[in-house]
């Protein structure tokens, strides 16, 4: 199924998606934007605001492992395809950089594809290329039974 398409960027068709709308809400509260889908490299870009914030003032490290899951969990199903769906099992990520607000960018890249697991390693950079985050997630392949 298609999800409608955020303002420049393409819609993302994943199989197994019963809800029409694989972005949802939470995405959409972040501002994730979605700009490259193929198996092998997920981008999306997206901008730190207030929104984002803990109660110092920066980006709260949850938002963090939120796009780091968001991304390997769309190249993981993308990549998957019709054979089945993927589900997260264990998200570890690490923050080099505090930002308080400005554009984001983070990229995802497949660091191994089995039958059962998947990894995917994601970074994220500012407007000046500076690594703000990276993480890695490791995704379990389910198959229909039957």
């Amino acid at each position: 199924m298609n999800a409608p398409a955020q303002p420049g960027t393409q819609p993302v068709s994943l199989p197994g998606d019963l809800s029409g709308d694989f972005t949802g809400e939470f995405v959409r509260h972040l501002g994730i934007r979605i700009t490259e889908v193929t198996g092998d490299r997920i981008v999306a870009e997206w901008e730190a605001a207030a929104k984002h914030h803990q109660p110092y003032g920066i980006v709260h490290g949850g938002v963090h492992c939120s796009v780091v899951e968001t991304l390997a969990s769309v190249g993981a199903a993308t990549w998957l395809g019709e054979k089945g769906q993927v589900v997260g099992v264990n998200n570890n990520t690490d923050f080099y950089r505090a930002v308080r607000e400005g554009g984001l960018t983070s990229t995802a890249t497949p660091v191994h594809r089995g039958r059962l697991q998947q990894v995917w390693a994601v970074e994220t950079v500012d407007s000046e290329g500076r690594v703000v985050a990276r993480g890695q997630v490791r995704l379990q392949n389910l198959y229909p039974q039957g």
